[in-house]
């Protein structure tokens, strides 16, 4: 796979100096420009990651004709009339967004068809699909190992850190946490036939919200059900109570079962996630070793999926088109809450 392919960042928050661009200098990758909101940040990033080029802004990133990929870590609101002006320029081969591609599915579904207009690849940075024990997880349902899926939860017991601009949307859990969970369900199982959610403000989150603590029902057709609790409180665990943060997965099926730990949100935050799995007749779990952590290697492996589909011209395994459906997720949770009671996913 090409691996050279040149990169312009926009954004130096956390997430890129802390994620993107670690993991990126592990690999190999080539990012050669960067722009922030603030440019001394972008500076910053620069240097530690020895990245050639400043610009002054994102436009000014934008009209660079150099750059093949490029890399938005922006906060949501924001990120939409990026795409968009780099559509308009048609220079750039492949766009990778950060989750969620935007704050609204009309307007998600309008930047998939501006893209594909321009000929330009949108992905969306679902990087909880390349943690290591997801991955695994994903491999023995594809092979048949555990057999039918039966039920499944993902359990997270852990504090974000959430952003500034948060407050800006009124939002805390769903669009932020709960997006990557209820999108891994859709990597491991597909579309489900509907989804029941309910949800309550955080207790330790001063700004207005409605999606601190959230839990999810999903059911699928086959009969399979999965739930996903989303716990921001975990009890007073940051004002001096012992704690138990975690986030732990669990597939069961009729021949085997899987469980998986990610250790995001431990101290500290790259602790490396594992996993153990057994089917009928085994004495024991098997606990193979994994390589890496969500945090920060999945970001090099959601830039990986760019650049293999750019190398095969084959669809990207992270497309916003496919990603749709997550937000479709997101769409039919709001409903739920808003009308107490569970909703098709084809409503939506």
């Amino acid at each position: 796979m090409k691996t050279d392919y040149r990169i312009g960042v926009l954004g130096s928050g956390f997430i890129v100096s802390e994620c993107h661009l670690v993991s990126y200098q592990k690999l190999g990758y080539n990012p050669v420009a960067i722009a922030s909101r603030t440019k001394a940040n972008a500076e910053k990033a620069a240097q530690r990651f020895g990245i050639e080029t400043v610009y002054d802004d994102y436009q000014a990133l934008l009209d660079d004709a150099s750059l093949e990929v490029l890399d938005i870590a922006v906060p949501p609101q924001q990120q939409p009339d990026l795409i968009r002006a780099a559509c308009k320029r048609g220079t750039a081969k492949a766009i990778l967004a950060q989750k969620p591609l935007a704050l609204e599915l009309a307007e998600a579904r309008e930047l998939v068809e501006v893209c594909e207009q321009a000929g330009i690849l949108l992905a969306v940075n679902q990087n909880m699909r390349h943690d290591p024990s997801v991955k695994v997880c994903k491999a023995l349902l594809d092979s048949g190992e555990m057999g039918e899926p039966v039920f499944a939860t993902i359990d997270m017991r852990g504090i974000p850190h959430w952003q500034p601009w948060q407050e800006e949307i009124g939002g805390a859990s769903l669009k932020i946490m709960s997006i990557h969970h209820l999108d891994c369900m859709r990597f491991w199982f597909g579309d489900p036939e509907r989804l029941f959610c309910s949800m309550r403000p955080d207790p330790r989150t001063t700004f207005p919200h409605e999606d601190g603590i959230c839990t999810y029902v999903l059911e699928y057709a086959s009969g399979l059900r999965a739930v996903i609790i989303d716990d921001v409180w975990t009890g007073p665990a940051r004002e001096g109570c012992p704690g138990d943060l975690r986030i732990e997965w669990r597939v069961e099926g009729l021949e085997g079962m899987a469980i998986g730990d990610i250790g995001w949100c431990k101290d500290p935050y790259t602790s490396p996630s594992s996993i153990r799995h057994a089917t009928k007749g085994d004495e024991d779990f098997k606990r193979p070793t994994l390589e890496g952590s969500w945090f920060p290697d999945a970001f090099g492996g959601t830039m990986g999926d760019v650049f293999s589909a750019l190398d095969t011209g084959e669809p990207c395994a992270l497309s916003a088109r496919d990603n749709l459906g997550t937000l479709a997720l997101i769409e039919a949770a709001q409903r739920s809450v808003r009308e107490h009671r569970a909703v098709s996913f084809s409503e939506i």
